[in-house]
């Protein structure tokens, strides 16, 4: 059973419909000892960092996502939250990855929209959620936010800036761009995602 966690930020139903088309059993929760019950963890979010850390704080949910030992995977913002710091309204978010979330830079260069938006590839894959998966797949994004390339980096993509745009560390993990919309590919990321123990 995979547990969504609901701490009311968008992005939920595109995650459960993606669950529903791999026939994966979920529930999505926002309680604790429904969560900690469950075999996978899906961090999902689209929206503002402040406001989703305050409501993961009123959920009584940041020491429980801290303490999660089955695998976790955050989601464009859940990855953002994931990192020690993000610029978007100076917020101190759960400090699992030892990475900063940063605004794309006022003068990226013409051709670099902010925010990301559409298919863009990545490189320097290096981990199992990334297995029969090719270096160049192009995967859906849509931020104006990105985390800095570290030592949790286990995907980089180049618009403009090099990102991290896939992190893990320990049983945690995190992509910046959207698995559940982007086909086929995604599907396979989510499903190597389930198979880690």
């Amino acid at each position: 059973m995979t547990g969504i966690l609901d701490y009311k930020t968008g992005n939920l139903g595109s995650v459960e419909n993606a669950l529903k088309r791999i026939k994966e059993e979920y529930v999505i929760s926002s309680e604790r000892n429904t969560l900690a019950k469950c075999d996978h963890i899906i961090l999902p979010g689209v929206g503002d960092a402040k406001w989703a850390m305050e409501n993961l704080s009123k959920s009584n949910l940041i020491d429980a996502i801290k303490g999660f030992r089955q695998p976790v995977m955050g989601i464009c913002l859940g990855m953002q939250l994931l990192c020690k710091h993000s610029e978007e309204s100076d917020t101190e978010c759960l400090g699992v990855f030892d990475n900063v979330v940063c605004k794309f830079p006022s003068n990226m260069p013409e051709e670099f929209k902010v925010p990301h938006v559409g298919w863009d590839n990545m490189t320097d894959l290096k981990s199992s959620l990334y297995d029969e998966i090719d270096e160049d797949t192009f995967f859906y994004y849509v931020h104006s936010y990105f985390a800095n390339v570290n030592e949790n980096t286990i995907a980089v993509c180049n618009y403009g800036i090099k990102f991290g745009a896939s992190l893990k560390k320990d049983n945690f993990m995190g992509c910046q761009f959207h698995p559940e919309k982007s086909g086929l590919a995604g599907e396979k990321l989510l499903r190597n995602f389930l198979k880690m123990k």
